[in-house]
């Protein structure tokens, strides 16, 4: 996504979790973070830099947790919600490779908020309390969880790529190269002052 009327803000990159935060708590944390991104307009570099983020370590770390440890029907909860991220991370990249100006970025980000919104409100409804309840019997297994999620936030793409494909362990692959190149091209993109810096290597 193009400039956004603010200077580029260098600061620390920081992809750790508070201690003691459960991996639904760390999520939902995102989900506000990303909410407040949409409602400015003026953050559309920063709301492509956490939504991509957010879905990429969401499909590696949560729905893979739905899987291991709610069994066969939580299988195809997962893979109704990586189809759902699909299609939000296909309208992402169709927003960020368009102009601030133009006539279209407004309209492209409230259809991708449209689906986004009741992804959110479906995970944290029901999705979350389920895996929650699942994870009762591991203590500090969802405290883990959480701390994973932060960390591979970290190390993945800060632009969308559907092009990687739904299957994790090939997108995780993917992703490691897109990365590195996402790293790179976000020290001449400009964010808000005042957030976090999308470069890790800032100090």
């Amino acid at each position: 996504m193009s400039s956004r009327r603010h200077p580029y803000a260098a600061r620390h990159f920081s992809a750790s979790v508070r201690p003691n935060t459960s991996i639904s708590e760390a999520i939902t944390k995102d989900h506000r973070e990303i909410k407040k991104y949409y409602n400015e307009q003026c953050f559309g570099n920063q709301f492509t830099w956490e939504l991509a983020r957010h879905s990429v370590a969401e499909e590696l770390i949560v729905y893979l947790a739905f899987e291991s440890h709610m069994g066969e029907k939580c299988h195809t909860m997962a893979e109704n919600d990586r189809k759902h991220n699909h299609r939000a991370k296909e309208l992402l990249k169709k927003f960020q490779n368009m102009k601030a100006e133009s006539v279209d970025s407004g309209p492209k980000l409230r259809e991708l908020w449209s689906i986004l919104s009741q992804h959110i409100k479906e995970k944290e409804n029901n999705d979350f309390p389920a895996l929650e309840a699942a994870l009762q019997s591991a203590k500090g297994q969802s405290e883990g969880m959480a701390k994973k999620f932060g960390l591979t936030k970290a190390l993945v793409p800060s632009q969308s790529h559907p092009s990687a494909g739904d299957n994790p362990y090939f997108e995780l692959a993917m992703d490691m190269l897109a990365a590195l190149i996402d790293h790179i091209a976000n020290i001449f993109r400009k964010f808000p002052e005042n957030t976090t810096s999308p470069n890790p290597s800032t100090k």
